[in-house]
């Protein structure tokens, strides 16, 4: 197994075309075509993480905030990241980041969060705009239902619990070929006219490549005529954060008190109790105050998150309760999660869990 093993799995998980823009994903140190010797997962990777995984002789650090964020000037070893990423190229050892393509994945890190508190009827908060395209082509009539039958396969036509999703019309398509071209049907250098079908099917842009593949490979013509286009709606199973309800209404300090124990976090920070019993509740892990507007729009009673300044407070307006758990205890199962998803699509080595505490924030 070499590590664009490791990587087709996470990214099935996690596709990084849902990563968003500002964030840096995928193989960030290392040659894919390594075999591996073992797969350390983490939340951070830093030196002491890489020195770990030296001592359990894993090569792959599966990491999900990514240590090279900005862009690298020099490797001098000057900061903290640069010795990181100093320490594991001189000793083989490749590192990829997913990060935010987990945030935006229906079963990631926020799904994570809704399963510790035990939310049901759960759905996205905020959906990712431009993850929906239209691929639209022209085929001979006899050939439309073996067509169509491979863009399925390759997955396209997927909307919500329905599949095999296509709009077809029937119509005349006229073509002449010149001297260099082939044509499939009818002659070079004469006009020719053919019964033929226009079908279009939706499908995520992750597998935009797989599906023009799948096109070319499978359509009669020379030529094939086709267009893609970016849609306006959007996909309810990606984007960030997710809103959820508790099985039955909860006292709201007495809610409070159970985030934290089975978040497992020492305090919480938390706008003024506006709310004498909690329902709805919506989730972002990290840094969620982006997230309040949406989550009020939604009717959450209160939305549970982290890194929000003094300001953020005063926009929940009397409308939501906002409660800060911290960035690292937001994420913390994360890393559990990914070694318990590796371990059942690996099967011939041990997955491993980092050890080694990276939360820079101590609390007194």
């Amino acid at each position: 197994m070499v590590v664009q093993d490791v990587i087709n799995h996470l990214e099935a998980l996690a596709p990084l075309n849902y990563a968003e823009d500002f964030d840096n994903v995928g193989l960030l140190v290392g040659d894919r075509n390594t075999k591996i010797s073992g797969v350390l997962v983490t939340l951070d990777t830093l030196e002491l993480v890489v020195d770990e995984a030296i001592e359990k002789n894993c090569n792959l650090i599966v990491s999900f905030h990514p240590i090279i964020f900005k862009g690298l000037k020099s490797l001098t070893g000057k900061d903290y990241v640069e010795r990181t990423v100093l320490k594991a190229i001189k000793n083989d050892i490749a590192i990829y980041a997913i990060h935010t393509a987990l945030d935006n994945a229906i079963k990631g890190v926020n799904d994570i969060i809704c399963n510790t508190l035990g939310l049901e009827n759960k759905k996205i908060l905020i959906p990712q705009k431009g993850t929906i395209k239209k691929l639209t082509t022209y085929v001979p009539l006899g050939n439309a239902n073996a067509l169509r039958s491979q863009l399925f396969k390759a997955g396209a036509g997927n909307i919500g619990n329905y599949d095999n999703c296509s709009f077809n019309t029937e119509g005349k398509g006229t073509y002449r070929g010149n001297e260099n071209s082939n044509p499939t049907i009818g002659k070079k250098g004469e006009l020719h006219e053919e019964k033929e079908v226009q079908i279009s099917v939706t499908f995520n842009k992750h597998i935009e490549s797989k599906l023009l593949k799948t096109l070319f490979e499978h359509h009669p013509y020379e030529e094939v005529a086709f267009e893609v286009a970016t849609l306006d709606n959007y996909d309810q199973n990606i984007g960030m954060g997710i809103i959820g309800e508790l099985k039955n209404a909860q006292d709201t300090l007495k809610f409070l008190e159970f985030v934290k124990e089975k978040m497992n976090v020492s305090c919480i920070k938390h706008s003024e109790i506006i709310k004498q019993k909690i329902k709805k509740v919506a989730v972002l892990g990290g840094s969620g105050s982006f997230a309040i507007s949406a989550a009020k729009r939604a009717g959450a009673d209160v939305l549970i998150t982290a890194d929000l300044k003094y300001h953020d407070f005063f926009s929940a307006e009397n409308k939501i309760i906002l409660a800060d758990i911290g960035h690292y205890e937001s994420e913390q199962f994360t890393k559990s999660f990914l070694v318990e998803y590796l371990s059942k699509k690996i099967t011939n080595f041990a997955i491993v869990l980092s050890t080694t505490n990276t939360n820079p924030v101590k609390y007194l």
